[in-house]
């Protein structure tokens, strides 16, 4: 959608997003997402709360990505 709005390519977008920030736009995503939800994390949210706010339909799917990104688990914040 994003490289709709700016009438490239998505491969087109993808590499010049990825040229500019460092990395590509869905891992840029992925870390914003996570770092919104450790701050909710540390406001004393429950797991799910933060999982459904930050976007996520499911705990275990958040959890998951959590893990990947940050590598440990939403708990251990």
């Amino acid at each position: 959608m994003l490289a709709s709005e700016v009438g490239m390519s998505r491969s087109a977008f993808t590499k010049r997003f990825t040229e500019r920030v460092g990395r590509p736009p869905l891992d840029y995503l992925t870390r914003w997402r996570m770092v919104l939800a450790q701050q909710k994390l540390k406001e004393n949210q429950t797991v799910a709360t933060v999982a459904a706010a930050v976007g996520y339909n499911s705990q275990s799917a958040f959890a998951h990505a959590f893990k990947r990104t940050l590598g440990r688990t939403p708990r251990s914040d």
